[in-house]
């Protein structure tokens, strides 16, 4: 990311991996459903249910869901700056958006009782101007930390204007 003159990241990360538990929980479940598939299309088909290619489907499985939830985790990228939010998704097709700080209005968290437990949650920014509803850190860790953030780039962001117009003033 280009930082314009002047400004600085107070945060940057990604979804956290216990956000992906439902991710995690659909992959072992069909796991599960295609071993069972497996040992009755063998035992159907065969001499008898062959209980290794089941688990090895299963294995497969599994380990795809968990490189999958890595790679959707790891290439997204959540960055609050003294000037703008940013949400960055994608390996070859990206996706970027971007708001300035000052257009933020409302920073509404949202957690249910297994995210509270989990300690991870949604920020959703209400943004002046837009319809774009859809501007949300997912899945992050401890999420009244980054509303601490947006409120700290938005009290930078207004003293860093301030700072200018004095200087403004005295040219």
């Amino acid at each position: 990311m280009d930082l314009h003159p002047g400004e600085e990241i107070i945060y940057s990360g990604h979804p956290s991996w216990r956000s992906t538990w439902a991710l995690y929980g659909r992959g072992l479940l069909i796991a599960v459903l295609l071993g069972l598939l497996t040992v009755a299309g063998t035992a159907a088909f065969g001499d008898g249910a062959d209980w290794l290619a089941a688990v090895l489907v299963a294995i497969v499985v599994m380990c795809l869901t968990v490189l999958v939830g890595f790679v959707h985790r790891m290439f997204t990228v959540y960055t609050i700056t003294t000037q703008r939010l940013r949400i960055q998704r994608g390996i070859i097709a990206r996706k970027v958006q971007q708001t300035r700080i000052e257009r933020v209005q409302n920073v509404n968290t949202d957690q249910g009782i297994l995210e509270r437990i989990l300690q991870v949650g949604n920020v959703d920014f209400d943004t002046a101007g837009t319809t774009d509803s859809d501007f949300r850190f997912d899945g992050v860790n401890d999420p009244e930390k980054v509303v601490a953030a947006v409120d700290k780039a938005q009290r930078e962001h207004s003293l860093a204007l301030g700072h200018q117009h004095e200087a403004d003033g005295l040219s």
